[in-house]
């Protein structure tokens, strides 16, 4: 597969490019309070601002219904002009001819940032009309936002029907590092957690004949549990999940794959923190972590791999009590990449739970997204980068 790169265009000094990010950001205060995503965007807006283009942003910020000034894109891009040391104007519209004057005083090297696109619905339902109001402010295509590429949505495919679509440097750089995963090095290790076995279990489906091992944590394994006849008390469950992973154990070769958590860090009814095997848990008691035999088992599985890919944490990181867990795969996995194996980890709590570690530098890949990581690693379609391939 090739993919139509930025770096394909010779000449666009000048030129007017509409950069389609994903700078869905957490903002608090009217601040942007983490900006992994934005960091991972620059080298595509200092590229094309380096080679003189004029150069139009564009990002959702949440879901909203209507415009939501708790929602708007204006502190991205104060944030963006703090991290790119160049001007960044602000647009309130995303269309029309207030934004066209703006544009227009776009000089080359220079950016404007618009409001958020999901203020207009258009955008949701991937509208030919909206598409071509966002294609007339430029010359040129560029989508650098691979998170929302499995999203029929107006700036990421409809838009492609009007102007010359290429792909940014990152968008690049994250389908290359996952196609290594779908045609691995063995032993393949999939670790997964998170919640909702839905979203997971296309990867499983699609990742298992590959898979060596699939390491399960978080409330995805009190599924599992809660489907084996196991108590799982007051834990987090998907209501939805025993039909899904029926199918998994009607398949004896995925079932002997599924690794499942030995013991698990409980909050017990008084609020106190409880180390139990699993299968022990009561029925006042919430699971929150995996134990130490687990991280034991699981890091002899990790530590055979020369494929490592992550997505979901093995707890409720967020509490000191209950995020051994979710660390101590984070450092295995760290300390196995960039070497002994490619290793690859996404997902927006995946992320922020290993950047606690101080070990992003060792990982091969961090990716920005987290359901399109899981939609292309599991085959589905993605609209956004149809396009996009040559």
């Amino acid at each position: 597969m090739k993919i139509n790169s930025v770096r394909n265009l010779r000449d666009f000094k000048g030129k007017i490019i509409f950069l389609r990010v994903d700078f869905n950001v957490p903002i608090s205060g009217g601040k942007v309070r983490e900006d992994h995503k934005i960091k991972a965007g620059l080298e595509t807006i200092d590229y094309l601002l380096s080679k003189g283009a004029r150069l139009i942003i564009a990002t959702h910020l949440g879901n909203p219904k209507k415009p939501d000034c708790k929602l708007s894109t204006r502190p991205i891009a104060a944030r963006l002009k703090t991290l790119l040391r160049r001007p960044v104007k602000f647009s309130p519209k995303i269309v029309g001819a207030e934004t066209k004057v703006l544009i227009k005083k776009i000089k080359p090297g220079e950016a404007l940032l618009l409001e958020n696109l999901r203020f207009y619905q258009g955008e949701y339902t991937n509208d030919s009309i909206f598409a071509k109001e966002l294609a007339s402010l430029a010359d040129i295509y560029v989508n650098d936002a691979f998170a929302v590429c499995h999203r029929a949505q107006a700036s990421v495919v409809a838009i492609c029907k009007y102007l010359p679509s290429y792909a940014g440097l990152l968008l690049e750089k994250e389908i290359s590092a996952l196609s290594k995963i779908i045609r691995p090095k063995k032993p393949l290790v999939v670790i997964m957690g998170g919640a909702k076995v839905k979203t997971k279990a296309p990867l499983i489906s699609k990742l298992y004949p590959k898979a060596d091992k699939i390491l399960l944590g978080g409330a995805l394994a009190n599924n599992f549990f809660k489907f084996q006849k196991l108590e799982v008390g007051k834990s987090l469950v998907d209501s939805d999940s025993d039909a899904v992973i029926k199918k998994f154990f009607k398949n004896k070769k995925i079932a002997s794959k599924i690794i499942l958590p030995i013991d698990v860090v409980v909050k017990t009814k008084t609020g106190k923190t409880k180390l139990v095997l699993s299968g022990n848990v009561q029925k006042s008691e919430k699971i929150l972590d995996v134990g130490p035999e687990t991280i034991a088992v699981y890091a002899e599985h990790i530590k055979k791999a020369q494929t490592i890919v992550w997505n979901g944490p093995m707890g409720k990181f967020e509490e000191d009590s209950f995020k051994h867990g979710t660390l101590s795969i984070a450092r295995l996995v760290a300390s196995r990449s960039s070497g002994p194996a490619h290793g690859v980890i996404g997902g927006g709590e995946t992320v922020e739970a290993f950047q606690l570690t101080k070990m992003s530098e060792y990982m091969d890949w961090i990716s920005t997204a987290g359901g399109a990581m899981l939609s292309y690693l599991g085959g589905d379609k993605m609209p956004g980068i149809k396009k996009l391939i040559k």
